[in-house]
């Protein structure tokens, strides 16, 4: 029988780089959701023409695929899990933008179903296990609430950001920015306050994914839209490659249980 002790999450610790390679990796799930369904299969030209809902099965295999290798491996790895988030970003884009656009249901009705969803995920979770708090990722049972939980907040990200460019009229540079202050604050919060650290991280999760909604739209919209016009398969070639540079150099372990003795010292 395991020692309680020996528990580690199996998801990384939350450093500043995991913060980093998230905001990267929800960037390359805009722009590489936009490389299959609009530059491949002309989605953004004809909402109806099937391409959101084929991209969206075809990244939701992926990630499936990749939760299930998840779920699966014992101990924590780096590259399954952020293999598992950047799928669950692609699916996100697929899926937000195959309610929002080819089902008609709009930024503002898909962005506060989604947000629902979330809460919902979240609720369910905590009444379930009693905690939300990520450092207990540790079990299958626990794993699927939390990848559950990632792919609404993923999808609910790309309505946001899409509703914050367009419905509002900041454009994709000024809904990163506010993005970026969001997210300033509350790191601010997080240092100098005592609300809930697994509140702020959840808080601070689903801003990450708006904020690279938003970047990755600012890279490969039109310059007519408000982006700069970059390929989307060369960005997103570039961000994935920035992505395996950081997994390689920046420290990759897993959190640590509650229930650990290195945590229970900490506290």
């Amino acid at each position: 029988m395991p020692n309680e002790d020996n528990f580690v999450s199996k998801i990384p610790e939350v450093t500043l780089g995991f913060w980093v390679i998230k905001i990267l990796a929800t960037t390359l799930g805009e722009t590489g959701g936009d490389t299959v369904t609009m530059s491949w299969l002309h989605a953004d030209q004809n909402a109806h023409n099937g391409g959101y809902l084929i991209g969206t099965g075809i990244f939701l295999a992926v990630f499936v695929a990749a939760v299930i290798a998840q779920i699966s491996t014992r101990r924590f790895n780096a590259w399954i899990y952020w293999i598992a988030i950047v799928a669950s970003t692609t699916v996100g884009t697929a899926m937000a933008d195959f309610f929002d656009r080819s089902l008609g249901i709009g930024y503002t009705g898909g962005s506060l179903i989604l947000l629902a969803c979330v809460l919902c995920s979240l609720g369910a979770w905590y009444l379930t296990l009693g905690s939300i708090n990520v450092q207990t990722v540790a079990t299958p049972k626990v794993e699927i609430f939390y990848w559950v939980t990632i792919t609404f907040s993923q999808t609910l990200g790309t309505a946001l950001g899409d509703w914050t460019a367009d419905s509002t009229g900041l454009g994709y540079d000024g809904g990163a920015l506010v993005f970026c202050a969001g997210l300033i604050m509350l790191a601010a919060l997080y240092y100098w306050t005592t609300i809930s650290h697994v509140f702020l991280f959840w808080a601070a999760f689903i801003l990450t994914r708006p904020l690279g909604a938003t970047v990755g739209d600012f890279l490969d919209k039109p310059r007519s839209h408000g982006g700069l016009a970059l390929s989307r398969p060369l960005a997103s070639g570039v961000i994935f490659a920035t992505i395996v540079v950081l997994i390689l150099v920046l420290p990759q372990r897993p959190g640590r249980h509650p229930g650990s003795s290195v945590a229970t010292q900490a506290q």
